[in-house]
């Protein structure tokens, strides 16, 4: 076998292993939403099929009703709610730390710095408790407090990512721009923030997907289904003592993706710069 046909048979090796592994990563997600448009009580049955041997759009109406006259537009609102004003606060505190940590210099400087990367180590199972019983004394249960205000105290990873991506940028930018007669807030919005934009942009993805899909947080701190994000919302249509809706779960669960999907595939760009920092360029 001559040079040419290795070449073909790697190449078309490559393309099916990750076709393999394409189909085998989409498959749960194309079942559920084949699984939102069949009768409720022959979801299980024909589990084999993706395709509805009949097909019932009404499952998205009934979904949409949501539970006690609460419709499914407020859960989305709620999550909405959360979601942008949590992503707002996690972003601007996350990038004011990194700016301090990676170009203000003050004493203690590292030490501060690995507290902060040890926070990351620490599973949410050993802070939920303590997080639980200050949140209770400040009487902010059955709030959005809980979820909302430590984002608005930085998030670990997203500062880290900044901090690193603001490391690329030359310090002789800073030593110019003081030249010119800027201070450290000048240089920060003047300077950095614009060139650290996709790495901010990559954390608001970050922030977004984490916060939309969180459930252990709603169902900790409330307890009011007015209350409920889309996350903890689904939950509701599992009842053991009755029968379970599994058609309308099915069809709010694919609705429920589609904030994610639309969000990721508009600024997915700023993933990749984020990562390269060809936004440096």
């Amino acid at each position: 076998m001559d040079g040419k046909w290795q070449k073909r048979l790697k190449k078309f090796s490559q393309h099916f292993i990750i076709i393999v592994l394409i189909v085998i990563m989409l498959y749960p997600l194309v079942w559920m939403i084949g699984s939102s448009f069949k009768e409720s009580s022959k979801i299980f049955v024909e589990a084999h099929s993706i395709i509805p041997s009949s097909w019932h759009p009404e499952n998205y109406i009934e979904g949409w009703k949501g539970f006690g006259g609460i419709s499914f537009f407020t859960f989305f609102k709620n999550s909405f709610f959360i979601v942008i004003v949590t992503t707002i606060g996690s972003i601007i505190s996350s990038t004011f730390i990194a700016y301090g940590l990676a170009r203000v210099k003050f004493r203690g400087k590292k030490f501060w710095f690995a507290m902060m990367m040890m926070t990351m180590m620490l599973p949410f199972e050993m802070v939920m408790i303590p997080q639980y019983i200050m949140f209770n004394n400040f009487d902010m249960i059955n709030t959005y407090w809980p979820l909302i205000l430590p984002n608005f105290f930085g998030v670990p990873f997203f500062i880290f990512l900044i901090m690193q991506f603001i490391r690329t940028i030359p310090i002789e930018l800073d030593e110019a721009a003081k030249m010119d007669g800027c201070n450290t807030f000048s240089i920060f919005f003047r300077i950095i923030v614009p060139l650290v934009t996709p790495a901010m942009m990559t954390a608001a993805i970050f922030s977004f997907y984490w916060s939309w899909s969180d459930f252990m947080g709603p169902l900790i701190y409330i307890s009011k289904p007015e209350l409920y994000p889309v996350s903890v919302a689904l939950k509701l249509f599992s009842d053991p003592d009755n029968l379970t809706n599994w058609g309308a779960m099915f069809a709010m669960s694919t609705l429920s993706l589609v904030p994610v999907f639309i969000v990721f595939f508009i600024f997915q760009r700023y993933i990749v710069e984020g990562i390269s920092t060809s936004g440096l360029k």
